[in-house]
């Protein structure tokens, strides 16, 4: 009881309050307080400021470090794992250098399974087995422009959905390896935190499709007039098709290569389905 304490210590409850707002403010305001002020270690003269006070500069510094890097990231994804983003980087950085941009976000049921086999089929066929890298396609790709990249020009990619999601949800569209790394680390966390599901749904509704249209949803009703929940096997194809280079190739007016390259996704969807290599997508 509080009063059975104040009389052992010989203190009212009034004076025992007094007390306690006389230790030092480090006692007072506990693990944060120590954590962002931290204090001299035994031995060695404290750094002190022009009033005395300390200047744990480093410790600051580290806590900071360790509160952008990690932290934040987690929360981010956190965070966005329950509420649809509100935008992107590339969203912002194509509206104020082009104009006003369409997004129209759907839930994943809203969107038509044709769709989801046709990216999988596109981008990334082995989308539900692997944790956010396959790197099978990362030799393979690496092979291939080593010997053909420096030749025709093209190389060839091997970033997964899940290492797209990451890019197009949480950084700017710049090409270093800087950037690469901060990419694959929120591909982990996004692997650790969030669904399969939730991945592709969150891809499905920000991956850039053209003429300013970023999402499902709006591609859907700017080129077919039609909600994407109700989109055909070439129509969700066709779409697909575009996805390497959204700017260059044209869904309205395809040239061969897009013709080619839909013709291809829709035969490989159907592989998909037959094979399950949706299976992680449950309709």
């Amino acid at each position: 009881m509080a009063d059975g304490r104040g009389k052992r210590d010989g203190l009212s409850e009034r004076d025992r309050i007094a007390v306690e707002f006389q230790k030092p403010s480090s006692e007072r305001h506990g693990f944060f307080y120590w954590l962002w002020n931290g204090r001299a270690r035994p031995g060695r003269r404290a750094r002190r400021g022009r009033r005395g006070e300390r200047v744990p500069w480093v410790r600051r510094v580290a806590v900071t470090a360790f509160a952008l890097s990690v932290l934040l990231p987690v929360a981010l994804v956190l965070v966005t794992r329950v509420l649809p983003p509100p935008g992107t980087p590339l969203m912002l950085a194509t509206w104020m250098r082009e104009g006003s941009v369409t997004r129209i976000w759907v839930p994943l049921d809203a969107i038509s399974p044709n769709l989801v086999r046709a990216v999988i089929a596109a981008e990334d066929n082995r989308f539900c087995s692997h944790w956010g890298f396959d790197w099978e396609a990362i030799n393979a790709a690496l092979t291939f422009n080593a010997q053909n990249g420096g030749q025709n020009g093209r190389l060839r990619g091997a970033s997964t959905i899940s290492q797209q999601t990451a890019k197009n949800l949480f950084l700017p569209a710049s090409r270093n390896w800087v950037r690469k790394g901060v990419e694959a680390y929120f591909t982990v966390l996004l692997e650790a935190l969030w669904p399969k599901r939730r991945i592709l749904e969150v891809y499905l509704n920000i991956v850039e499709l053209g003429e300013r249209n970023f999402g499902a949803e709006a591609a859907s009703r700017y080129y077919f007039h039609k909600p994407a929940a109700t989109l055909s096997v070439a129509e969700a194809a066709r779409l697909a098709a575009v996805l390497p280079n959204p700017q260059g190739w044209s869904v309205s007016n395809p040239g061969p290569y897009v013709r080619g390259r839909t013709h291809t996704i829709s035969a490989r969807m159907a592989q998909v389905d037959r094979d399950g290599l949706d299976r992680c997508i449950v309709y």
